[in-house]
């Protein structure tokens, strides 16, 4: 569960002084923890994406990240997972197409691994 959002930090290019990135540091509930992460938004949506296509809800999805990191840094091993969870359904969806256009006789994957599990097996 969020808590709120405690400021937002912003950089720009010194070119043209627009916004370049985001980052919103928000408090968190991981099971009776509180912390914070500094996260750009695209990661924070994404991360809100992927728990609600799994059926969970943001603290459990980030209680598991918490669990599997091999990082110090939640924020990083939050960036780290939504990456793996989309390079993964990337891969699979890559693989789908390969396997239908290559080998019929081949059944293509149901789901993609999901990158919970991915980052476990590193």
């Amino acid at each position: 569960m969020v808590i709120d959002e405690l400021h937002r930090i912003s950089a720009t290019t010194p070119a043209t002084g627009n916004l370049k990135y985001a980052v919103v540091k928000r408090s968190v509930m991981i099971g009776s923890h509180k912390t914070s992460v500094s996260l750009e938004d695209a990661f924070w949506d994404s991360l809100k994406e992927i728990a609600a296509r799994r059926g969970v809800s943001l603290s459990t999805q980030l209680a598991g990240i918490d669990t599997h990191r091999n990082t110090g840094n939640l924020s990083s091993a939050i960036r780290l997972f939504v990456l793996d969870y989309f390079r993964t359904r990337a891969i699979s969806m890559m693989m789908i197409g390969e396997s239908r256009t290559d080998s019929p006789g081949i059944a293509p994957f149901a789901e993609p691994i999901e990158a919970e599990s991915a980052l476990a097996l590193r």
